[in-house]
């Protein structure tokens, strides 16, 4: 892996075949790869950016963000209706991990595809695969159906995800880079406290289905100012003879089948997934019930999936069989990016064992909320970790520095969760279970952001699509491995527990309540039978709390492992356009430096950010 030393320049498309940096005490020696198409298209492209333009893609990615982000929030109301809608609530962590498996492994395909064709093209991939997504949600009469559209969606969704933080690597400078990817979490300040009055007027006059339906139109119109920007651009490029020459020019079917088989590295994409998917989704289904667990198919899934999942390093570490590998393991022998993956497993399997798929379910029957109120409940850690994710990059802008705040985060994660299982009980009151959220709000905001750029920091710009497509993907594995823990422990407990705790005469409709919410909370509160719903509840969402201050444990000693680069000192070498500082020497022929003089020299905004 390249690493930059503060201070040194390493070349975009170096024609050298090895490369060996310094940065700090971490040294690497390697033989570098070409520079894929995408990434000289979007060099290309930067040299064309004006100040205007560049703002119009920049409105263009909030738009969508604005767009995908009260999605989220208006459809995490319905996904526990819609599951008990084919009487399987509990299957609710099973769709969960299953968006999980395919965020974490989508992420470096999409990152692949940028690479490979361009940005334009990735983005609209990404939309036209979650549309589709959304439509099968919405027509889905059965809970497998409506788990296989998490596939499409899930693909979109994370690509875009992905995409709008690759376009922020893209254009601006480390020490902007925190405070620009922050940009698509603006929205949930706004939208966390929409969202839900969203979907409690769409259960209230129409569907669930509506509620997915409508996206499928939304958001490709939320799209098209992004995609227009970047066409342009394209164009720009184009006319200029600044883009490089397609590498299909002049393939022929085959070899061009053989040439994308390589870049996409599809079976290294194909192992990964079944490792995951075979290990994780079995885990929420075995435990549903005993005789579950002496199943052959579930037995024979967890030992192929543990089979790929040894096969997979393998693989992509055989450079004749994976010579543009799915994940560059060799970014992991990096320590930050190392210790940057390890926050973000640890963040999101703590986020996904202690937050969602069921304190939204708890909210609803053991503190008796209503839809509206528990989803603001549940939404008050997104609203606290963006307000805090937005200050922290601004104070990272003005310190240089990064490292503290990762270390301070994990202090006050951990210390959050441990007040969730001391405030997150029966006879709470709103105030103090809402004050546990914004703990571990504030302790999550200064963890994602900061680790991803530590991450991003100790890579060249060449490097940068590939490290943070690997942290996301084990950030989503995080989550995919919280919910897999999170789904077991439900499903192993709710039942007995019911079983156990409900008089003789309901024990028979112990099923049914497991099955579906809206049976759990029809019980009179204060009835023997509401009684023994809520502390089953109650005792299992005790011990998902207890796993996930296990979880946190480890994110302080993580933090510690991360350097603390001075972040206007690297130098990325990123040509083109870059916020926050002034490349002349990269902006291109004469004839585009030209196109924007007189705006540069207006533009309050860029010299604001320099």
């Amino acid at each position: 892996m390249a690493e930059v030393a503060p201070g040194n320049s390493l070349p975009a498309h170096g024609d050298q075949d090895q490369i060996s940096v310094d940065h700090g005490d971490d040294q690497s020696s390697f033989t570098s790869d070409a520079t894929q198409t995408g990434v000289k298209n979007i060099e290309a492209v930067s040299q064309t950016w004006t100040q205007s333009s560049l703002i119009a893609a920049y409105l263009g990615i909030f738009l969508v963000a604005f767009c995908t982000s009260l999605e989220v929030q208006t459809t995490t109301n319905l996904t526990v209706y819609a599951t008990s809608a084919f009487a399987e609530h509990s299957l609710v962590a099973t769709v969960y991990v299953v968006q999980g498996v395919v965020n974490a492994v989508i992420k470096s395909p999409m990152a692949k595809i940028a690479n490979v064709f361009g940005r334009l093209e990735a983005f609209s991939i990404s939309v036209c695969l979650y549309v589709i997504g959304y439509i099968q949600m919405a027509g889905s009469n059965n809970v497998k159906t409506f788990a296989s559209a998490q596939i499409f969606y899930s693909a979109g969704s994370t690509g875009l995800q992905i995409l709008i933080q690759i376009f922020v690597a893209d254009t601006s400078d480390l020490l902007n880079r925190a405070l620009f990817s922050s940009l698509p979490d603006v929205p949930f300040l706004i939208t966390v406290w929409v969202g839900p009055p969203i979907a409690n007027s769409v259960l209230a006059h129409t569907t669930w289905r509506w509620g997915y339906g409508l996206w499928t139109i939304v958001l490709p119109a939320a799209f098209m100012p992004l995609a227009l920007a970047l066409f342009l651009n394209v164009r720009n490029a184009a006319r200029l003879h600044l883009l490089p020459p397609s590498p299909w020019k002049g393939q022929s079917v085959v070899g061009g089948f053989k040439h994308l088989w390589y870049e996409l590295d599809i079976i290294g994409l194909l192992l990964l997934s079944a490792a995951f998917a075979l290990i994780l989704i079995p885990l929420t289904l075995a435990a549903t019930a005993k005789s579950h667990w002496h199943n052959a198919s579930i037995i024979a899934m967890i030992v192929i999936g543990c089979v790929c999942l040894v096969v997979f390093p393998f693989w992509e570490s055989t450079r004749k069989l994976a010579p543009r590998p799915f994940l560059s393991l060799r970014l992991l022998t990096n320590r930050n990016v190392l210790a940057g993956c390890g926050i973000g497993f640890f963040y999101f399997a703590v986020f996904y064992t202690s937050i969602q798929p069921y304190f939204y379910s708890y909210l609803q029957v053991v503190q008796d909320d209503s839809v509206t109120a528990a989803g603001h409940i549940v939404q008050t850690f997104t609203f606290t970790s963006t307000v805090t994710a937005i200050c922290i990059s601004v104070i990272i802008k003005y310190t240089r520095h990064y490292k503290y705040y990762i270390t301070a985060g994990a202090c006050i994660y951990l210390m959050g969760v441990g007040l969730m299982i001391r405030y997150r009980s029966l006879g709470s009151s709103t105030g103090q279970i809402v004050g546990t959220q914004i703990a571990v709000g504030i302790g999550g905001g200064m963890l994602n952001v900061p680790a991803q750029l530590g991450v991003q920091a100790a890579v060249s710009h060449s490097d940068v699509a590939g490290a943070t497509a690997i942290f996301l993907t084990v950030v989503e594995i995080g989550g995919a491995v919280g919910n897999a823990i999170s789904g077991a422990v439900w499903t192993a407990n709710i039942p007995a527990k019911l079983t156990k705790y409900l008089p003789p005469d309901a024990q028979s409709d112990a099923a049914l309540i497991f099955g579906n919410l809206t049976i759990a909370k029809s019980y009179v509160g204060g009835s023997l039978e509401r009684l023994a719903i809520d502390r089953s509840y109650q005792e299992t969402m005790d011990l998902l709390l207890i796993i996930a201050a296990c979880l946190a444990a480890p994110l302080i000693p993580l933090s510690l492992l991360m350097r603390d680069y001075r972040l206007d000192s690297i130098d990325q070498n990123v040509r083109g356009k870059v916020i926050g500082r002034d490349r002349a020497q990269d902006e291109g022929p004469p004839e585009v430096q030209g196109d924007r003089e007189e705006a540069r020299e207006r533009g309050f905004l860029w010299r604001l950010l320099r």
